[in-house]
């Protein structure tokens, strides 16, 4: 196989212009390194790429500079080799000596030495798709802001149907609003337009209808409901554009529903921000890093920074705390176990993040191995260490006053088998007492009236019974 010489070229990105610094091929020293600036239009684009081509360069980089990288990349993907895209913190200048020239050459000599690191970008359909669910999220936000303008003007003119309807957007709630708009004076009439279990409060509507909307008001909301259903509108065509192009990954993402709390819009963005190729990970600890899912790494002088976390893909981090958030509310699975697990310990919020890191790992071995999901089950941490749940359980037990005789749920009971009797601590007469369930007191000293063999007095006391044996002897005095 024939080895072709590398010829490293390096290219500073601006707005308006790119400087270009094209390095000798490796093992020609005869050859002079090229210096070239080319205009960002289209056709001077193109130029760059045949003047490349021609120039034999088999490998280029370029800094992420905003989105001005994206039309270069476009051009070169699939005529250059080795295209690759470097973050600027990997390769910032010195204060002093930066210019333009120096930053392409800069850039062309680490390529050559081998010093950098590309970032992942996918394939062109996948970027589409990444635009598509990152707008859906942009439309969703517009949608939820629009929602609060109108809730925000119904306040200030003194409409309370916020506080008597449960959703303010429903059908109902978005009748009454467009009567609003209109100009209807008639509250009886606006509170007819409810519908379902609504009905029962039409009496309560019509008091939350009495307002005073001005002129200017009942414009503005008007103005409003026509902007919320245009972008509920423009909402439903970007779904269906999204599921249109998800049509050709449709088995990954009918494997990663099955995982607890992931619905098709997080399955949507996990395809559309990873790619259904894990391959491009070296593992799944990469992946979890380039998400942003794993704590960050700060070290100096042999002293452990703050472990905070990269903003790294904020898309992608969110719909999987969602995620996670959702898991966490299932019955008997895995995920919801391991969050009851570290909420104890760690909290609410770090808790959902594990989970929400989990559900990536989960994800990746899925997308890599090609396998379906396996639950493992409410009780996976309970059997991983039986013996030491069993104990603490029978613990708790004991000191309740109980003794336990554990036998094996499959095999058969003893012949001599008898109920378990209470303990030697616990007199026959006080059982009824420990079965009842506790009676919760308000804060303060409690009450020893009953100890006393006195009748009591509080309100907050609760009833006991103790055996006259039992009672302390009333002090004398």
């Amino acid at each position: 196989m024939e080895v072709v010489p590398r010829r490293c070229c390096g290219i500073d990105v601006h707005k308006k212009k790119l400087a270009v610094y094209v390095l000798p091929t490796q093992g020609e020293s005869q050859d002079k390194p090229l210096e070239r600036e080319f205009r960002t239009f289209t056709r001077d684009l193109r130029g760059l790429r045949d003047w490349l081509k021609g120039c034999g360069v088999s490998d280029v980089v370029m800094e992420a500079t905003g989105q001005y990288w994206r039309p270069i990349w476009n051009v070169l993907e699939g005529e250059i080799q080795g295209l690759m895209l470097v973050n600027p913190q990997h390769v910032k200048a010195l204060a002093g000596r930066k210019t333009d020239r120096i930053d392409a050459k800069r850039l062309a000599r680490y390529l050559e030495r081998g010093e950098l690191v590309g970032s992942f970008i996918p394939p062109r359909p996948i970027r589409e798709l990444r635009d598509l669910t990152r707008g859906r999220v942009h439309l969703v936000e517009e949608i939820n802001r629009v929602k609060n303008r109108m809730s925000t003007l119904c306040e200030a003119g003194n409409i309370k149907l916020s506080s008597v309807a449960t959703d303010l957007f429903g059908v109902s709630g978005r009748h009454m609003l467009r009567a609003l708009a209109d100009g209807d004076c008639d509250v009886g009439a606006m509170a007819d337009c409810a519908r379902g279990r609504l009905r029962q409060k039409r009496q309560e509507l019509s008091l939350a209808l009495e307002g005073d909307f001005s002129h200017y008001q009942r414009w503005a909301l008007r103005q409003q409901l026509t902007h919320l259903e245009f972008l509920e509108g423009q909402l439903a065509q970007l779904q269906a554009e999204i599921a249109k192009r998800m049509c050709p990954y449709e088995h990954q993402i009918r494997r990663l529903i099955t995982i607890p709390g992931v619905d098709r819009l997080v399955a949507y963005t996990i395809i559309a921000e990873l790619g259904p190729d894990m391959r491009v990970f070296p593992d799944a600890r990469h992946a979890a890093s380039w998400v942003g899912m794993c704590p960050g790494n700060r070290e100096s002088a042999g002293k452990q920074m703050s472990g905070r976390t990269r903003k790294a893909n904020p898309y992608l981090r969110r719909d999987l705390c969602q995620a996670a958030w959702a898991a966490s509310h299932t019955k008997r699975t895995y995920l919801a176990a391991l969050y009851r697990r570290l909420a104890v310990r760690r909290g609410h919020n770090r808790a959902i993040f594990a989970v929400a890191h989990q559900i990536l790992i989960v994800a990746y071995q899925m997308l890599i191995l090609d396998e379906d999901y396996r639950e493992q089950g409410g009780n996976h941490f309970d059997l991983q260490n039986k013996p030491k749940v069993v104990n603490r359980l029978v613990d708790r037990l004991t000191s309740l006053g109980y003794k336990v005789m554990l036998c094996p749920a499959s095999a058969p009971p003893p012949t001599s088998f008898r109920p378990p009797e209470p303990s030697a601590v616990v007199e026959p007469e006080l059982m009824p007492a420990l079965l009842e369930p506790p009676v919760k007191r308000r804060p303060g000293r409690p009450c020893k009236c009953a100890l006393r063999g006195i009748t009591c007095t509080h309100k907050s006391a609760a009833p006991t019974s103790i055996p006259a044996d039992l009672r302390k002897p009333t002090p004398s005095g």
